[in-house]
């Protein structure tokens, strides 16, 4: 069985939030264009976080990806048959049904980040990459250099929603909305040719997130409930709040709920258990990882909900002592992709339920 190594372990939470989590708000194409897009055109232009492109001059035929946002946008594009390896693999059970199969199969070039000589050594001609000019984690070191990639025949392209934190790329304030995520699988769309899947995807996501607005339209926004996510793989002794720029700020916010922790300038930030009680949530989301089965997920959900009920600091929260509490995996609400729209409703019909109906 695979680590359940989608953001790192425990503290990396905190400390590589800008590797796995979401960057800023505001919206890039990317430089990729439209036409492209919806024809499978080539070249494709793509920008990365500072605005230099890079030219796909033909549909990647070996893709590698650094973790595994990047490899189930693929997956869900349709361009899985060409992933020749990741780093931060999905942990058994994390990926939907119908790519699960396919996705278990890709090789793990690394259970952190990928060693640069072993992704360079890879023979892949494109690598999608979510951490930007930051060094690689696990031990791996510095990245390849651009001249590097160059070298080795790779095109280097980015998500520019999870890689672009700390650049001017980043916009300023809490982020509200899931464009950079949708503006991504429009990007990998363009340059593996899959671009008419992407517009399904974005558009089967536009039309969740659109009924849910429409639904808390009318609630005004002093009256939305106040959400805590409660990252129970990243310890007990320090709570890790999820803060304005990560993209589970806009899950939340397009949900109808208000992040209580939003007003913090940053993806993810260690707090203190004082510091949650002070914003007494009126909902709690004990968001654990998957575990691989739905046995192993039930006993880590009750076992997150056990520890608020015995800790002295939140055993009086009004939360806890009615359960209100909802039972979401981290991955579908913390990494961009296609089911954070699926998670924007079935949060809203939990603190929303007259308003909004699950899977309807």
């Amino acid at each position: 069985m695979r680590p359940r190594v989608f953001c790192g372990i425990a503290a990396a939470v905190a400390l590589f939030a800008t590797a796995c989590g979401s960057g800023g708000g505001g919206s890039t194409d990317g430089g990729s264009g439209g036409s492209a897009q919806a024809t499978g055109a080539f070249p494709v232009k793509v920008a990365d976080c500072a605005g230099r492109e890079t030219t796909v001059p033909q549909a990647p035929k070996k893709i590698v990806t650094s973790n595994a946002a990047g490899l189930e946008m693929l997956l869900q594009l349709g361009a899985g048959d060409r992933v020749i390896g990741t780093g931060f693999p999905p942990g058994r059970g994390s990926l939907p049904a119908p790519i699960a199969e396919q996705g278990a199969k890709v090789p793990v070039l690394g259970e952190m980040g990928i060693a640069k000589e072993k992704l360079l050594g890879s023979g892949a001609d494109l690598y999608v990459d979510a951490f930007g000019a930051m060094p690689m984690m696990g031990g791996a070191g510095a990245g390849p250099s651009e001249e590097e990639f160059t070298a080795a025949g790779i095109r280097h392209v980015f998500l520019l929603s999870t890689a672009c934190a700390g650049t001017p790329k980043a916009a300023k304030g809490p982020r509200t909305d899931l464009g950079e995520v949708e503006n991504d699988i429009r990007r990998l769309g363009a340059v593996t040719g899959t671009g008419a899947r992407a517009e399904e995807l974005v558009a089967g996501m536009e039309r969740q997130i659109g009924e849910v607005r429409t639904a808390t339209a009318a609630v005004p926004a002093d009256q939305r409930p106040g959400y805590f996510l409660f990252d129970f793989d990243a310890g007990t002794k320090q709570p890790v709040a999820v803060c304005g720029r990560q993209v589970a700020n806009a899950v939340i916010t397009l949900a109808g709920a208000r992040n209580v922790f939003a007003d913090c300038d940053a993806d993810f930030k260690p707090v203190s258990w004082e510091d949650v009680v002070a914003t007494n949530p009126d909902w709690i989301q004990l968001a654990v990882r998957n575990r691989g089965s739905d046995e192993a997920n039930r006993k880590a959900f009750d076992d997150a909900a056990d520890f608020l009920k015995s800790f002295p600091a939140t055993q009086g929260l009004t939360a806890v002592k009615e359960g209100r509490f909802l039972r979401i995996g981290s991955e579908v609400t913390t990494i961009g992709g296609v089911r954070n729209a699926d998670t924007v409703r079935q949060i809203a019909a939990t603190v929303h339920p007259t308003l909004v109906k699950n899977g309807q």
